[in-house]
């Protein structure tokens, strides 16, 4: 080499950054660059034996400096180049990673440093080429950053990332497709490695395994009349009648395939308008049913493939069945691969313990005040949004985000900058993830579960939620169904007090996986007496809530009476719906169930007046020593339906009680017929009389079973 050209080798501090793993831009070291009329061409290639530049047909050999980096000096421009690479006298042509420019723009990088990326997995994460795969992240107090894979045995040393700027780091890997397995190894300020998944992972292994796999979508979707039809819809004023759903423990070892087709026929035929189900966010510790989320794009691998969860929302739509998420913003696990302390700092999680850590979880908190987290998370419910066609998200735990002192004694909280125990930072942060999702994706339906009195929750000057899980209701009518008929005497008020607020909000009544965990017992156990009187309360219950102004969720099992608490590793009692074994109860509450569906979706007094006064007129609310309410649900159309619920465990017979007409009223729900399990105590039509009660016009003679439920409609 003359002495007119320069050294291959570039200075030792730029040779020693690099091979420590903390310089910011290795494409500067590596790689082809001009030197004169020539080119110097650099490369690391640890273990390798040899290594040749291949160029316009011709084969340079190049130099083994120190510790893998190869280089050497090439004649004249070198605009298209390959390596070939000799490994235990093996050579292998390959790429070369710093090669290539920078695939994120500018104007992405600002977005990203202001937090206001509309599409941050567009840009962030590992997205496939016709040549290989380009990785992304943000680590922005990282010193270095790797990425290790499949495609290059997890060795990490040759793929050093570039830092370009805003915290973000990137190299497009030639050679690396769809399938491969990968993580990031951060150097971080301290000097010690860690590896971590990718926060945007798309697609994981399948746990217990933590690595991130690279993914392409090939789905084609057919739900476009679904969509527009969702879109058109108030929901408001629809039925929204919803199925909770474990996707593990529904029926335990089906497939996302698999059950598009069992789950789909089984809540189709039980007229159900929605699934919810609990976070399929993939998560390491199936104990947690998904509420520890370390994957905040990625589907879990325990039932396949992404495009297989897009096939199984895909299919729910062609059966007119909307599909929800429960999706966990609140809190995220410690787990030292995955979010916690990304790049050697609290980075998503705040840093001060008494706003980052949840004292009941053993969590981390996310830093809502820092933009890019906030931007993290909207992003990961706009992508289940757009990408999976998912028609809404409930957000776990909503007031754990609202109160800076929830679950926290004195001292143990921050105020914020007014003295308030009022979280700001969430505050803003629900405000922009609703007006988001709604905006982008119109028809959606957007959850809140909120269990205190924070106003506005479903105000569009307030979070602007479309729905909050009425958690009051649920307390006070499980309470109340717990006494035995003869003390409900006592605790009527818990039974009528839902009213007294129904239309602060938007409501939804939940009778959700919480309520059959942890020794609270199934809503079987709940009910007081033999399995007869069980059967009945819980037939009671449910007709009192698809009746009661708000729209219905039920978790699975509910629907037919499973009798002992849900249990996630078990598939649900199906065998309790058998021919034989005396099991007719719960084959009751299952027809019964369905029935209530059909009723409720035909009957617009039942949902288009949900939240307004106007849908809702009590007939009786008074009769405490009877254990009977009475009440009328109106419907935009004038259409009313009367619901009269018998909570003594006795039958009334010739029960009198005031009607809105007189005529003829039809009995379209009653639930202790036989067919249900019930004795038969039925009223079929009936007719009302010109005499006024409950300060209504006209008033009828009933026969009310034990522990029943009975709707009434003009005929």
């Amino acid at each position: 080499m003359t002495a007119a050209h320069p050294e291959p080798l570039p200075p030792q501090e730029e040779t020693d950054r690099l091979l420590v793993g903390d310089h910011t831009d290795p494409h500067a070291v590596l790689g082809a660059h001009p030197a004169g009329p020539d080119t110097v061409v650099r490369t690391l290639q640890p273990g390798a034996t040899a290594v040749h530049v291949l160029t316009d047909g011709t084969r340079h050999p190049l130099t083994h400096l120190t510790h893998g980096l190869f280089a050497g000096l090439v004649p004249g421009p070198v605009t298209h180049y390959r390596f070939e690479v000799e490994r235990d006298r093996r050579p292998h042509v390959v790429d070369d990673p710093y090669a290539e420019p920078p695939t994120i723009s500018p104007t992405d990088l600002d977005l990203i440093a202001r937090g206001e990326h509309p599409r941050l997995w567009d840009v962030l994460g590992a997205h496939p080429h016709d040549d290989g795969v380009t990785f992304t992240v943000w680590a922005p107090h990282a010193r270095g950053v790797r990425v290790a894979g499949d495609f290059d045995h997890w060795a990490g040393r040759a793929t050093p990332m570039r830092h370009l700027g805003s915290g973000v780091w990137e190299l497009h890997v030639p050679g690396a497709r769809p399938g491969c397995r990968y993580k990031f190894r951060i150097l971080s300020a301290d000097g010690t490695w860690h590896e971590h998944a990718d926060p945007l992972a798309f697609a994981t292994e399948i746990p217990p395994a933590t690595a991130s796999v690279v993914t392409t979508s090939h789905h084609r979707w057919h739900d476009d009349d679904w969509t527009t039809r969702r879109a058109a819809t108030d929901w408001h004023t629809a039925p929204v009648s919803v199925y909770e759903v474990h996707l593990g423990s529904w029926r335990v070892g089906l497939s996302y395939r698999e059950l598009a087709a069992e789950l789909g026929d089984y809540v189709q035929e039980m007229g159900f308008t929605h699934v919810e189900l609990l976070p399929t966010t993939e998560h390491p510790f199936g104990g947690s049913w998904g509420y520890q989320t370390t994957s905040y794009f990625a589907p879990t691998a325990r039932f396949g493939t992404p495009d297989d969860f897009r096939h199984l929302v895909d299919h729910l739509h062609s059966l007119g069945i909307g599909v929800i998420l429960d999706w966990v913003p609140a809190h995220f696990p410690r787990d030292a691969w995955a979010l916690a302390r990304f790049d050697g700092t609290p980075l998503y999680e705040h840093a001060d313990p008494r706003r980052g850590e949840h004292p009941d979880w053993g969590t981390y908190v996310f830093d809502l005040g820092r933009p890019q987290v906030r931007n993290f998370l909207v992003s990961s419910a706009l992508y289940w949004l757009e990408e999976f066609h998912l028609d809404g998200l409930r957000v776990d735990a909503v007031a754990s985000m609202l109160y800076l002192d929830y679950s926290r004694r004195a001292g143990e909280w921050l105020p914020n900058t007014f003295g308030g125990h009022e979280n700001l930072d969430a505050v803003a942060f629900l405000r922009e993830l609703n007006t988001a999702a709604h905006t982008r994706c119109p028809g959606v339906l957007m959850f809140a579960e909120e269990s205190t009195t924070w106003p506005g929750v479903t105000s569009a000057d307030g979070l602007g939620f479309g729905f909050k899980w009425n958690m009051g209701w649920m307390h006070d009518t499980l309470h109340y169904l717990r006494n035995d008929p003869v003390h409900r005497v006592h605790h009527h008020r818990e039974i009528v007090h839902s009213t007294d607020y129904a239309w602060g909000e938007k409501y939804l009544l939940p009778l959700s996986h919480d309520e059959v965990v942890h020794g609270k017992g199934s809503l079987w156990q709940r009910m007081p007496g033999d399995d007869r009187r069980k059967a009945a309360g819980v037939r009671t219950l449910l007709a009192y809530q698809w009746a009661h102004p708000g729209k219905q969720l039920l978790f699975m099992g509910g629907e037919f009476g499973q009798p002992w608490e849900w249990r996630a590793d078990e598939s649900l009692a199906w065998w309790l719906l058998g021919e034989h074994g005396g099991m007719n109860h719960h084959r009751g509450i299952q027809r019964m169930v369905a029935d209530l569906n059909e009723i409720y979706r035909r009957e617009p007094a039942l949902h288009t007046l949900d939240h307004t006064p106007d849908g809702f007129t009590w007939v009786r609310s008074d009769d405490a020593p009877g254990n009977v309410i009475a009440f009328q649900r109106h419907g935009t159309d004038g259409s009313v339906l009367v619901c009269v619920v018998n909570f003594a465990g006795v039958p009334h017979e010739a029960y009198r009680l005031g009607l809105p007409r007189a005529g003829e009223w039809q009995e379209v729900l009653n639930t202790d017929l036989s067919d249900y399990g019930g004795s038969g105590v039925i009223n079929g039509t009936v007719h009302a009389v010109a005499e006024g009660m409950d300060g209504l016009p006209a008033s009828v003679s009933l026969r009310l079973p034990a522990a029943g439920v009975v709707w009434l409609t003009p005929a």
